[in-house]
């Protein structure tokens, strides 16, 4: 019966735009649970890179505000859309609550970059498992907006912004929630 539930939950996981989310409260008892099962992911040397910004209230309008900025301060007159500066801001406004995801990278290079970045990535999905276990919309957004974080948030020696999760509330009846994969025999070769 786990099993079942498992493969449900992971076949299930989708991204949910801030554009679908509705004012539904997040409370702050689940982003604990949630960074909290962010934690049990797998980690080489237990370098345990993931770190979490966690934005809500006032942070996400100057979140918004600055990421907006900066995506007109460094795109040309010709490659500016006002569609998109707009959708920025209201990204922020839209979300209940926007993590930052950021990767502590260890000083002493015990392991690849790779395995760093690759292990915070499991725990992001450890956090989309449980948004889904709990009828919670979730997106994790990676624009090249990120680069520029360092002037937003004060990040450590080797610390770097992979991108926002964003949270929040929707109405399951006008979310599509079916998807589809090509074929996993397409992708694997059996050798003995």
């Amino acid at each position: 019966m786990i099993e079942k539930e498992i493969n449900k939950l992971m076949k299930n996981r989708r991204s949910i735009f801030p554009a679908q989310y509705n004012d539904t409260a997040i409370t702050n008892e689940f982003i604990n649970t949630l960074l909290e099962n962010a934690n049990w992911a797998p980690t080489h040397k237990m370098t345990e890179p993931w770190r979490f910004k966690v934005i809500q209230g006032e942070a996400k309008e100057r979140l918004g505000a600055f990421l907006a900025d900066t995506y007109a301060d460094i795109t040309d007159d010709e490659n500016f859309s006002p569609f998109k500066h707009k959708k920025i801001k209201n990204n922020c406004k839209a979300a209940h609550t926007i993590i930052a995801i950021c990767m502590q990278r260890d000083l002493k290079e015990r392991v690849p970059e790779w395995e760093e970045i690759a292990s915070t990535a499991m725990a992001v999905q450890n956090m989309w498992l449980t948004c889904t276990a709990n009828d919670i919309g979730c997106y994790w957004s990676s624009p090249k907006l990120i680069t520029y974080m360092h002037e937003f948030f004060e990040l450590g020696e080797g610390e770097k912004c992979l991108g926002f999760f964003y949270l929040g509330g929707y109405d399951k009846e006008d979310v599509e929630l079916v998807s589809k994969r090509n074929t996993i025999a397409d992708k694997v070769e059996w050798m003995s």
